[in-house]
């Protein structure tokens, strides 16, 4: 479970988030909605141990956890495939899992191409490749689909519902039709706070 208790936290004066709880089941699926800037890309932060809050505590007792952020977070020297290797073994007879992930995420033309060479678009695809191919317990996404067109986007969306198995989830997202193609329970949020 992934358990935040009154978590506050403030940029000089403005307070991004101010004595917010959430508590992620096994298996839970949660999307976070709220205007830009409204603080949710720094509650994932605190979730996943990136960001120290003034006060309040985390707890998680997931074992393990990927996450997808806004930009994607890829090794430069290393091609798609053994980007997404990297959290399988990073040896040769994981190759073929890796493959069948950039397949899955329409990739396989990409598979010997380095992150500089593929478009904005397809490095985030690659990175939810990798998020999937680690088998999470918990998946955070941090606006994932936003550099994709439409139909592109609902392919996506559709491999990481078929891919995420009995995972819980933690999506930040702008869009009622994301949140409901992935299952997820809706927590609004704005100025500080859930809108519950």
């Amino acid at each position: 479970m992934l358990e935040l208790k009154d978590i506050t936290l403030r940029f000089e004066q403005k307070t991004v988030l101010d004595k917010c709880s959430l508590r992620l089941h096994p298996g839970e699926r949660i999307a976070l909605m709220g205007p830009s800037g409204c603080g949710k890309t720094s509650l994932l932060r605190v979730a996943l141990g990136l960001q120290m809050p003034d006060s309040g505590s985390v707890s998680c007792t997931f074992q393990s956890v990927a996450a997808v952020f806004q930009e994607p977070r890829l090794l430069p020297w290393r091609t798609a495939t053994e980007n997404v290797n990297l959290v399988l073994s990073d040896r040769a007879e994981t190759m073929p899992e890796a493959l069948n992930w950039l397949d899955k995420l329409e990739l396989s033309d990409a598979q010997a191409l380095y992150p500089a060479e593929l478009s904005g678009g397809m490095q985030q695809r690659l990175s939810i490749a990798r998020a999937l191919a680690s088998r999470p317990t918990l998946l955070v996404m941090d606006e994932p689909f936003k550099a994709m067109d439409d139909k592109l986007n609902e392919r996506v969306i559709r491999a990481v519902a078929a891919s995420v198995g009995g995972a819980a989830l933690l999506l930040v997202t702008h869009s009622e039709a994301e949140a409901r193609a992935l299952g997820c329970r809706v927590l609004r949020y704005e100025n500080g706070k859930f809108l519950y």
